[in-house]
């Protein structure tokens, strides 16, 4: 490439005096046109523009890519909830192996699930904390707490499926439930229960703030909580849930004689978990799988640019929006425009209108022209 526009220039040089001959065209091996290689200069004079950049400080272009605060209080309630329930585990335990009580034993084994789960929910804070302004996560931590979140999910589908087993071989075979006992443990439970919701009571933390409106414009980044505490929280209330159902089936069975009122309890409750833990799985994968392009943000998003689409001349020709936080979303958009005077500055200016988009990419792309303008 470099000896055929050196031959050209000396050819023109020759023949033509100092005259300039159109710049030449590579024919590739498709057909099309490709511009030719530049001329040495013109790389010196990149080479030394560049360096003159390297030389600046960049911290008016770059920022953190913290998108989601911190939050110590949800972290400190989980925690609490974790050791009521550990102590209470232990307890039942302890205590049906010294009176000799299956009951006892039986929820002990059973409150062990909820106090793995609720410890996977504090390990995901803890882990998230820890890795807040590690480099290697592109856009945060936000998602270990989410990803704790399904764990915690998938284990209630599995507590549930355990229920579904022991209340149909109980009624297919059915054995004496020692009542009195049963109702001390369920109530027991119930109280557990009912002061591990009473700590988890204020379960929406805010991250950031969105103290203000927009006209025309409606907030979307607070349709969903802390998804990691609402995975605790909706244990407790499995819990909480299952024990009324306990008491209500022994008191049937224990004045009225309904002994397969129980095992029924049991399967109405599975039920009832398993579609907790449905809805939690739901909202938590579609985070994980960044399914987020049916969110309201997106056609606000649409919106905005339609705001530059004046007699057609700029269009999305590429857009992804995912959630990077708590109510915080990134988002890349690729333009085509005919306006010459559309720049990624002033899109990102008009899009700054929306809070949760917290980290914005765009680039244009010029009708009838080869370059782009990114950033």
């Amino acid at each position: 490439m470099w000896k055929t526009w050196e031959h050209l220039s000396r050819q023109s040089n020759a023949g033509r005096g100092n005259a300039v001959l159109p710049a030449p065209t590579c024919r590739l091996a498709n057909g099309s046109s490709a511009a030719p290689a530049r001329p040495i200069q013109s790389y010196l004079a990149s080479f030394a523009a560049s360096a003159r950049v390297t030389n600046h400080e960049l911290s008016a272009w770059t920022h953190p890519h913290r998108f989601n605060a911190l939050k110590p209080v949800a972290e400190r309630r989980t925690r609490a909830v974790l050791w009521i329930t550990l102590v209470a585990m232990v307890a039942e335990i302890v205590a049906g192996t010294a009176y000799n009580s299956m009951a006892l034993l039986a929820d002990g084994w059973h409150m062990s699930s909820h106090v793995l789960a609720i410890g996977l929910s504090v390990l995901a804070y803890a882990l998230a904390r820890r890795y807040a302004d590690d480099g290697r996560f592109a856009f945060g931590t936000w998602k270990i707490e989410v990803l704790g979140g399904y764990t915690s999910a998938l284990l209630l589908i599995g507590v549930a499926l355990a229920m579904v087993i022991a209340s149909t071989e109980r009624l297919l075979d059915p054995t004496p439930i020692r009542y009195r006992e049963a109702f001390v443990v369920a109530m027991l439970g119930l109280i557990v229960n009912l002061v591990c919701a009473a700590v988890l009571a204020g379960k929406h933390e805010h991250t950031h703030g969105h103290g203000h409106e927009h006209p025309g414009h409606a907030h979307h980044g607070g349709d969903q909580g802390d998804l990691n505490l609402e995975a605790a929280y909706i244990h407790v209330l499995a819990d909480a849930a299952t024990s009324v159902l306990a008491l209500i089936a022994l008191l049937g069975g224990w004045f009225l004689g309904w002994a397969w009122l129980d095992p029924l309890m049991g399967i109405v409750g599975a039920l009832l978990v398993a579609s907790w833990a449905k809805g939690l799985i739901a909202q938590t994968g579609a985070v994980l799988l960044d399914r987020e392009m049916d969110h309201p943000v997106v056609a606000e998003i649409r919106e905005v640019i339609a705001a530059f689409a004046v007699e057609g001349q700029t269009r999305i020709t590429d857009l992804h929006v995912w959630r990077v936080g708590q109510g915080a979303y990134a988002c890349t958009v690729s333009l085509v425009t005919h306006d010459p005077l559309l720049t990624p500055s002033a899109v990102r200016e008009q899009l700054g209108v929306h809070e949760e988009l917290v980290h914005v990419t765009v680039e244009i792309e010029r009708c009838c022209t080869e370059s782009a303008d990114t950033k």
